[in-house]
């Protein structure tokens, strides 16, 4: 006679990343349609915005925003890529959303919100060709979008991401690091990149992240948990997608892919990362320009966007789109 002890025992979680991601431990995997960052959506109709399908076969839609008042000059295109530890986040959560809004506002330019596929179920690289793919659409149908093709300087274009899009944007410069690569771009001409609190990894933790608080917004476990579901089977955190001065990585001393900003705040885990890539890149002749905003935790811009240092940050990345525009 079967006894309760030898019933089989239910899947339970083994993983759960900010109550979005569950994943069990019989490899089942259930996704909550409510986003982590649960905030009013700020419409105030000074922006319109249409989703655009850019990859059929993956069912992959990127959001377009653009100001509804229109402008007597053509805008910089700023590709916003949002951040999630490559395993959660999405271009329509309202924190995404509300940010885009500010950046379409304050920039004065056409903001591209990409989605892109998110680990486990699909494990790196998916989520950084999704993103290169999301690049190429601008070339290949976004310049014949007669929405944006209106507004849109497709000679000024900027790749921005944040946390897992920062690390995107960093390798969508590797692919534009030539001028190969730039030409089979035109018409579209990409001028700069702006990395926001990029989101590298290694196998040898960082001062700032073997000391960082336990209770950060961004901690060492959720670090080593997002890198654990998302990096290649078989492979490190030193792998040259996630590590990109480690071991393993490319020779980036050819890299011309053009200036880059990189900002990172003073109280993230992730803040030595940051610095080292910049430094690097600095000392290999590359123009970079670095900024720590002190005190900050990761992803300060989009938690608390109406903060003095996420309008700095605003004023900054304004600033860096009119010095870079030709």
């Amino acid at each position: 006679m079967a006894t309760a002890a030898d019933a089989p025992t239910p899947p339970h979680v083994v993983d759960e990343c900010r109550g979005v991601l569950h994943v069990y431990s019989d490899g089942s995997i259930v996704r909550s349609t409510k986003p982590s960052f649960d905030v009013p959506v700020d419409d105030d109709g000074s922006v319109l915005f249409k989703d655009v399908l850019f990859d059929p076969d993956l069912n992959l839609y990127l959001r377009l925003y653009k100001p509804a008042v229109s402008s007597s000059s053509k805008l910089p295109v700023f590709y916003y890529i949002h951040g999630g530890g490559f395993c959660i986040g999405s271009r329509a959560w309202p924190n995404c959303q509300n940010y885009c809004f500010n950046l379409c506002s304050r920039l004065n330019a056409v903001i591209v919100s990409p989605d892109y596929r998110l680990a486990p179920e699909n494990r790196l690289p998916a989520g950084i060709e999704d993103g290169w793919r999301a690049v190429e659409w601008l070339k290949e149908e976004g310049v014949k979008d007669d929405w944006i093709s209106e507004v849109a300087d497709f000679q000024r274009v900027f790749i921005s991401g944040d946390s897992a899009g920062g690390n995107i944007a960093h390798n969508v410069a590797v692919r534009l690091g030539s001028e190969e690569a730039k030409e089979r771009m035109l018409p579209v001409v990409v001028r700069g990149f702006v990395l926001l609190a990029p989101f590298f990894g290694g196998t040898v933790w960082t001062r700032s992240e073997a000391e960082g608080p336990l209770d950060a917004f961004l901690n060492l476990e959720l670090i080593d948990r997002f890198w654990r579901l998302s990096i290649p089977v078989g492979e490190t955190t030193d792998h040259p997608l996630i590590n990109p001065f480690g071991p393993l990585c490319l020779d980036l001393e050819q890299l011309s892919s053009g200036p880059t900003l990189v900002v990172v705040g003073g109280s993230d885990l992730l803040k030595d990362r940051a610095e080292e890539y910049a430094r690097k890149l600095k000392a290999m002749g590359k123009k970079v320009e670095y900024v720590e905003f002190e005190g900050q935790q990761h992803g300060f811009f989009t938690i608390n966007p109406k903060c003095e240092a996420a309008n700095r940050l605003m004023d900054i990345i304004k600033r860096f789109i009119a010095e870079n525009s030709s």
